[in-house]
């Protein structure tokens, strides 16, 4: 059986002179011909939303393509895109949304919280047979999403100032009345009836703004992640999106066969588990879900690995994500990556290599290290990949 796959990414529009973010999502989707784009929330947003797939390979070449297109669409405009959870300059600008009742209305109910959402993700799909199996098997893939979440990190500045955090867009989006660990529910109608008491309370306005780290989604077969930030590197997200495939496979098969381990419904844990991924990314300590005790990122990931083997071999996927997955763990976060370019020259230097990192690009060599980063420096306008 073959599980299909699918990714959205969202990417922030940012001056290429100044490399601050920018509201010309509008005019950047102006540009783009043909379905695949999307506004957000916040009008410094672009949505890319790709095809369904069989193999990471063929993912890839989508996003690939995709990035390439937008790149050429905000090149044309003097901007340009960055996937990254956060973006090193940018500012808060209350009220400001997209146009539209739906977005208007999050603006005037959530406030700060909205007004805040200067963030972006990366959410991949992945076929299950049913809506009953999808919610049964949140609770199964659970406990392994905060791995995911590290290997994705990519937000350590907010506002222009260094957090201490490798994914700040986590704490962030953590704040939505919705957001965090899914929970258990022992079938469809059961999740849906929460979803509705939610909607009655008043809290949420419609099922779309359910905003845990793993959902059914509402107008597809499929189980959404939704807990990553934005990759910059194209890799990271085929990487990601091989590994919860895996762990869908791997819920979907235990379920089948009605044996266990199953899921004890205990997610309080979770929530610490996430902060600690968003903490620490690669380059500090996981919460292991096998024993739930501290360990190095390298070695809760590689026992990630080696005990979803066989649901990566059944599609065709092991080979892919061992590659990259050695990749990335030599490499470091993207966290990591933005910091250490800051430090060694300014914050315009990280976006730099948010840049060439979104395209695909080799990343500009850091200089030698000169104090603490710096806002602002004269640039060059940068030539865009598409053009």
């Amino acid at each position: 059986m073959t599980l299909r796959i699918g990714a959205e990414e969202e990417f922030h529009v940012l001056d290429v002179e100044s490399g601050r973010l920018v509201p010309r999502a509008r005019a950047v989707l102006g540009r783009l011909e043909g379905p695949g784009f999307t506004a957000e929330l916040q009008p410094s947003v672009v949505e890319s939303n790709s095809g369904v797939h069989d193999t990471l390979d063929a993912l890839h070449a989508d996003l690939a393509a995709s990035r390439r297109r937008l790149d050429a669409a905000a090149s044309s405009l003097g901007l340009v895109s960055v996937a990254a959870g956060t973006v090193p300059l940018a500012r808060v600008t209350p009220g400001q949304v997209t146009a539209g009742r739906r977005y208007r209305h999050m603006a005037d109910e959530y406030r700060r919280v909205a007004d805040e959402q200067l963030i972006c993700s990366a959410q991949v799909h992945v076929d299950v047979p049913d809506r009953d199996t999808a919610v049964r098997a949140m609770c199964l893939v659970s406990p392994w999403l905060p791995p995911l979440l590290a290997l994705s990190a990519s937000s350590p500045f907010w506002l222009g100032a260094d957090t201490g955090y490798a994914s700040w867009r986590t704490m962030l989006w953590q704040r939505w009345p919705t957001a965090g660990p899914a929970g258990h529910y022992p079938d469809a109608a059961a999740y849906d009836a929460a979803l509705e008491e939610l909607i009655r309370m008043g809290v949420i306005s419609d099922s779309g703004m359910i905003y845990h780290d793993v959902r059914p989604c509402a107008h597809q077969r499929t189980l959404e992640l939704r807990i990553c930030d934005a990759c910059p590197r194209v890799e990271t997200v085929v990487l990601v999106a091989g590994l919860f495939r895996a762990l869908v496979r791997d819920a979907c098969d235990r379920l089948a066969r009605g044996n266990g381990p199953w899921c004890d419904g205990r997610h309080a844990w979770l929530r610490a588990a996430t902060w600690r991924a968003a903490r620490s990314g690669l380059e500090g300590p996981l919460i292991d879900p096998v024993t739930r005790r501290a360990a190095p990122a390298r070695v809760v990931l590689h026992g990630m690995a080696a005990r979803l083997r066989p649901a990566l071999e059944a599609s065709g996927d092991w080979e892919t994500v061992q590659e990259l997955l050695a990749r990335a763990l030599a490499d470091g976060s993207a966290a990591h990556r933005l910091r250490r370019a800051a430090q060694a020259e300014d914050l315009l230097a990280g976006v730099d290599l948010l840049v060439a990192e979104t395209r695909g690009v080799p990343a500009p060599r850091p200089a030698a290290p000169a104090g603490p980063p710096r806002a602002h420096r004269p640039r060059p306008v940068a030539d865009g990949a598409g053009t």
